[in-house]
């Protein structure tokens, strides 16, 4: 089964990638879970982001598109990545998801659709 592992991440520890200082370590750690989670063979896909700063949020649904600069919600935690891995079940990913060097991650399972019969 697919899970996205998706990284949330505080403003102070996504300061940390660009800061001389502190950026080897924090990218070190990052580096190493990627690599044991590539190693293990469960990666399907992933992206680091850019800091929320960047993002540009579009309400769909309405009658007219509203845009907002920056991101949609007001939380001390920032949307930083996502891996996409597979691996048996909601256990498996949940390991995964905890050797992360940093962050709050949330463990969400991908929508499977079934594909209708072709007639």
């Amino acid at each position: 089964m697919q899970y996205a592992l998706i990284i949330y991440e505080h403003p102070q520890d996504t300061a940390r990638r660009e800061d001389p200082a502190e950026a080897g370590p924090y990218w070190a750690g990052w580096m190493a879970y990627s690599q044991a989670i590539g190693e293990a063979g469960i990666v399907v896909g992933g992206a680091a982001l850019q800091p929320s700063g960047t993002a540009t949020t579009v309400r769909a649904g309405g009658p007219a598109r509203q845009v907002q600069d920056g991101p949609y919600a007001d939380t001390k935690e920032q949307l930083g990545g996502f891996f996409l891995i597979e691996v048996p079940d909601l256990d498996a990913a949940l390991g995964w998801a905890a050797r992360a060097p940093n962050g709050v991650i949330e463990v969400r399972p991908v929508l499977q659709r079934e594909t209708p019969a072709a007639a």
